[in-house]
């Protein structure tokens, strides 16, 4: 855990901007990770470096084949913090046309038979799923997930994916109830009865998180979105299998290597892929004496979930003298008081309250959150269990045991005077 290291917490907390304090509202505690993540410092320095360059790839001068090098070097980079030592890496306009993209590619590419999505899953998967399935006249099958849970299991893709299926999507971890899913076990139930469907999986809400193992997974697409992983906005990755590169999609014509990628592309958005990359190698080397960058990134996926799982207990149960939400009769915890599959998120409701009212009075009183609506964003979570909105309270391993106590000490006041 991150925490039991003295003064590594303030290391974090210096490699990342405005951890204390928002640029137009002053200190806050920054507890919507979910919408989007810290930038890392280095990712501020280098996103400037590169917008000041004038060069593009592909030119025969020193400035291109530099430019072409820290490109390589970036994919290389992912490769080794995803674990994805087959296919490639190459980025996009975000993850959700990145998702729309590679969905598009394997639904039109694949013969007749089924799309089958989960209804847990964020709309940038079920509606590409719904459109292309539409379009090419597949049937577009959803698997439901567990309301008390909210989550997926294999099990649940077991009974229903047919051997007809040509393409899955899997959530890997949701942005409104902030549970994950298991990868490596869907998938395995997928590939036992539809071995050849091509299988396509949203990690945007789970990078921030580490544990990152594409090579476990046996899956052919994984995109992230990199705002919600340390870098910044405007940028998409996407993963994609060997055999998904196959599949027809679209490229100019006689383009060498059936390329992804359309245009040149930002050389800074990669550059700042590997900031993140080397950010998580340096915090797993606090954990570990090896120098083998994988062992290192693996090392830092671990101490993030522990630390981030003892700031949702905390959350939860309480920490010092503050109660947690347990403790709050009128707060209602989504998915459940103690789910071994929370990843760094508290999704809750407060009982005769309007959740963008809680927000806001969180926000008075220092503490940036979120609401999330039954809407298309968030209806296929809420409106299953009867919620109209939602606070979301997502958190991220930079963030502290005493942040969530201040969360805690708000939440009591205002659930208070609406007793």
């Amino acid at each position: 855990m991150i925490t039991s290291k003295p003064d590594l917490m303030d290391a974090v907390r210096a490699r990342f901007a405005h951890v204390a304090d928002c640029p137009f509202e002053g200190p806050r505690v920054f507890f919507e990770n979910a919408g989007g993540a810290l930038t890392l410092n280095s990712v501020v320095e280098t996103s400037a470096k590169f917008a000041a360059i004038p060069d593009n790839q592909g030119r025969d001068n020193p400035a291109a084949h530099a430019l072409v090098a820290i490109i390589n070097r970036a994919k290389a980079d992912m490769a080794v913090m995803f674990n994805a030592p087959q296919g490639q890496f190459f980025v996009g306009e975000s993850g959700t046309e990145l998702l729309f993209r590679l969905i598009r590619t394997a639904i039109v590419g694949t013969p007749t038979g089924k799309v089958f999505s989960s209804t847990v899953e964020h709309p940038a998967t079920r509606s590409a799923a719904a459109k292309w399935s539409e379009t090419t006249g597949k049937a577009h099958v959803y698997i439901h997930h567990d309301n008390a849970t909210g989550a997926v299991d294999a099990e649940a893709y077991a009974k229903q994916v047919t051997p007809d299926a040509q393409v899955v999507t899997i959530l890997h971890t949701s942005p409104v109830t902030g549970m994950g899913m298991d990868v490596a076990a869907i998938s395995k139930a997928i590939r036992a009865v539809a071995p050849d469907a091509y299988i396509i999986v949203d990690g945007i809400q789970h990078a921030a998180h580490g544990q990152l193992d594409i090579a476990s997974y046996d899956i052919d697409g994984y995109v992230v979105s990199p705002y919600k992983v340390f870098s910044r906005h405007g940028y998409g990755v996407a993963w994609v299998s060997d055999r998904m590169s196959a599949l027809p999609h679209e490229h100019l014509i006689d383009a060498p290597g059936d390329p992804w990628e359309f245009g040149t592309r930002d050389t800074g958005a990669y550059a700042t892929m590997t900031d993140v990359v080397d950010y998580f190698e340096w915090l797993g080397s606090q954990f570990t004496d090896t120098t083998d960058r994988r062992s290192r990134i693996v090392a830092a996926g671990k101490a993030i979930h522990a630390h981030e799982h003892t700031l949702t207990h905390a959350m939860i149960h309480g920490t010092g003298n503050q109660k947690g939400l347990i403790d709050m009769p009128s707060v209602t915890v989504i998915g459940g008081i103690d789910n071994p599959r929370r990843e760094g998120l508290v999704c809750l409701a407060v009982k005769g309250m309007d959740s963008p009212d809680v927000v806001t009075q969180l926000r008075e009183r220092g503490i940036r959150t979120h609401t999330r609506k039954a809407d298309h964003y968030s209806g296929n979570i809420l409106d299953p269990i009867g919620l109209s909105n939602a606070v979301r309270v997502s958190m991220c391993h930079y963030n502290t045991e005493t942040e969530v106590a201040q969360f805690l000490q708000a939440m009591r006041e205002i659930t208070e005077s609406a007793a």
